[in-house]
């Protein structure tokens, strides 16, 4: 952490240089050193411009936000630099490279002129925490590029490159050179005029533009969006009395459950990429060569993901057309991709060179990593090792692509079970985030280093999961699922089931889910489970809906038709069928409302999420909650189940679960010893996330 002065002639440069982002942080005293050198440059009489740049790769990622998690007054700290920085007489230069995020924009437009390297890019992404810049940008921003395009800006989270920065006015200059040098330049030959951002005049737009983003405003739990605008409407000749506006509803947003739940998510991503007990020389495998095999949906999803790492995927797929058409599901994919502008065409072309269809396992001999995605079945999933182990080099890594086969079975088929290791895709398995990497009992810690390295060169949030029947994800998925059920046979409809759940903020209701999914590997699964757990029964009304032959979208009906093939519609015939169950089973039938229907399914994720952290199936309750978060279409704004957990407190949420445990069912409710332990000593489940 230090803030370096150096002088070039009449101008002193002054260097950030704190942690791998160049943090603003106020805890750790850089913002007070950083304000020390601004002083110590402006009362320096030999000094006539001051440029502020970044050291290493950018120029600032913005503030800290864990100065907020510990007090958030400490941002009024940094206010007051950047208030400092706005007010000096002596024109300060920003050097802009790498990226300019958040507060370090902030600072940034409180500066007087302000220089961008080619490739930077400038945002203010706030929004995706639950909040709102607080240190000036909702005041400043707009005054410098406009309403519209500062609430484009702030709305989305999403940055801009240098050269539309230039266009809007964000910044004065674009170079291709090292940009603290160029600063340098001009500050000895012209120096800039001075353009003070707060000082700027109200820009023509601001009731228009104001007036249609609010129109535009989609429903949803963050209320940051809203008081973002609230901030903009806020602006005035007044500098001052806006940017108390900003802090005042920053403040506000600080404290919500919904910017709690957000900043758990972005540090939770962080948090479970460190594997507390991978010793620190298990390092990283090199991996160029992947092995996918089976063609259907998802091994085509995974070789996509892989293929897009920058990596020569070779698929084998038995049955000729499945191969055909799985290369032409990639080819169509990255065309799309094209078109879309997302790749250059040649950056298509490279990813399609790196493809190799094969119909045979032998073209995996030289594999590095072999992924194998066959069908859900253990009989299929043995065969396909046992082959493996004989084709493949010994030192390739076997993976798994099962979602709740148990991998020590498959792991007993290779004679070096060391080399075996889970990797749980989510499908679309080439845009869906969340990876589970299984790790068996033998799994050597450096295959475990190799696929988390993997999930990252894909860009996957990996969470590693220990063996149990459903890892973390699909274990508590279907306890919510076995609450869903009962709820139907109890009384509720799944219009209703599906419009609280979604009413709470799921991306989608979980019968609606499930037809997507294909209600037949729902129920493949809980046959083999009414064998392997027969204590633990299911309600048999959604198997009644599975024996019609009904499995969802791709057989047109499930729980809802889909006269169009997409589109749920209910279904008298269901409604007609689940009535008629509930009377078989006695069971008469009562009003319930969203309220018991969120409560019940909530409760379910977290007590089994409890027992998986207990069991150290998980390694703590944040790695269940970025599961769920993105996995399961489990709101972000919520934080996810075990969070949530801590919202109702522990105590509370024991009282609870004894409660539905004392009703029907009771037994799908005993409290997890974990919940119990914390509880008892008024604990939280974030205690032990480290």
């Amino acid at each position: 952490m230090s803030v370096e002065t150096t002088r070039d002639g009449a101008t002193t440069l002054l260097r950030l240089s704190n942690g791998a982002v160049n943090a603003l942080s106020v805890g750790n005293g850089f913002v007070a050193r950083f304000q020390e050198a601004i002083l110590a440059a402006i009362a320096d009489p030999q000094c006539r411009v001051i440029v502020v740049a970044g050291a290493g790769k950018l120029f600032c990622g913005g503030a800290d936000i864990a100065d907020f998690n510990r007090d958030p007054v400490l941002v009024g700290r940094l206010r007051g630099l950047i208030a400092l920085v706005e007010a000096s007489e002596k024109p300060i230069i920003m050097a802009i490279h790498g990226v300019a995020l958040g507060g370090g924009l902030e600072l940034a437009m409180a500066g007087h002129y302000r220089i961008a390297q080619a490739n930077a890019r400038l945002g203010l992404p706030e929004v995706t925490l639950g909040l709102l810049p607080g240190a000036g940008g909702t005041q400043r921003l707009p005054r410098l590029i406009g309403t519209g395009a500062a609430l484009d800006m702030m709305l989305s989270g999403k940055s801009i490159g240098a050269t539309r920065a230039l266009e809007l006015g964000l910044v004065d200059r674009v170079v291709d050179s090292d940009v603290a040098q160029a600063a340098l330049e001009i500050a000895a030959t012209a120096p800039p005029p001075v353009r003070r951002s707060g000082a700027s005049p109200l820009p023509a737009d601001l009731r228009a533009s104001i007036d249609q983003r609010r129109a535009a405003l989609r429903p949803g739990l963050s209320r940051a969006p809203r008081r973002i605008l609230d901030c903009v409407e806020a602006l005035s000749d007044d500098l001052a009395s806006g940017l108390a506006v900003e802090a005042s509803l920053f403040g506000e947003l600080m404290a919500s459950a919904e910017s709690h739940a957000l900043r758990h998510a972005f540090f939770g991503e962080r948090q479970v990429s460190r594997i507390p007990d991978l010793p620190p020389e298990a390092k990283p495998r090199p991996i160029a060569i992947v092995g996918v095999v089976g063609g259907g949906l998802m091994g085509t999803g995974i070789t996509i993901a892989l293929l897009n790492a920058g990596l020569s995927v070779t698929m084998v797929e038995l049955r000729e057309e499945a191969l055909a058409k799985a290369e032409a599901t990639i080819r169509k994919t990255f065309a799309r991709d094209v078109e879309m502008n997302r790749i250059s065409q040649q950056v298509a072309d490279t990813r399609m060179a790196a493809f190799t269809p094969a119909p045979t396992l032998e073209a995996l001999a030289d594999a590095d990593l072999v992924i194998e995605a066959v069908f859900e079945e253990m009989s299929v999933k043995k065969q396909v090792f046992y082959a493996l182990d004989s084709i493949t080099r010994p030192d390739a890594i076997l993976a798994s692509n099962t979602s709740t086969l148990d991998l020590e079975a498959i792991a007993r088929l290779v004679a070096d079970p060391s080399r075996v290791v889970g990797l749980h895709f989510f499908s679309p398995a080439n845009i869906m985030r969340l990876l589970e990497i299984v790790r068996g009992r033998d799994t050597a810690p450096d295959i475990v280093a190799t696929a988390m390295a993997l999930g990252k060169r894909m860009g996957k949030v990996s969470v590693v999961s220990g063996v149990c029947d459903g890892f973390i994800g699909n274990r508590i998925f279907e306890e919510y699922l076995r609450q869903v059920w009962f709820l139907l046979e109890e009384g509720a409809t799944p219009q209703q089931v599906d419009a609280a759940m979604e009413g709470w903020g799921m991306a989608m209701g979980p019968c609606r889910t499930m037809d997507l999914v294909g209600q037949d590997i729902g129920w493949a699964i809980r046959k083999r489970r009414a064998v392997e757990q027969p204590d633990r029964p299911y309600s048999a009304v959604i198997d009644r809906i599975c024996e019609l032959g009904r499995f969802g979208q791709k057989t047109g009906s499930g729980i809802f038709a889909y006269p169009d093939g997409r589109t749920p519609e209910a279904d008298a015939a269901i409604a007609t069928l689940i009535d008629a169950y509930s009377h078989e089973i006695g069971l008469a039938r009562r009003a319930i409302d969203a309220e018991e229907i969120v409560s019940r399914c909530l409760m379910a994720m977290v007590n089994e999420g409890a027992r998986i952290v207990g069991e150290g199936i998980a390694y703590r309750p944040v790695d269940v909650d970025m599961t769920f978060l993105h996995g399961y279409g489990f709101p972000r704004e919520r934080g996810g189940p075990m969070f949530q957990g801590d919202l109702i407190g522990l105590p509370a949420l024991l009282d609870r679960l004894n409660i539905y445990a004392a009703g029907r069912n009771g037994w799908a409710w005993e409290p997890a010893p974990l919940i119990e332990r914390l509880a008892s000593e008024n604990g939280r489940f974030a205690d032990l996330n480290g």
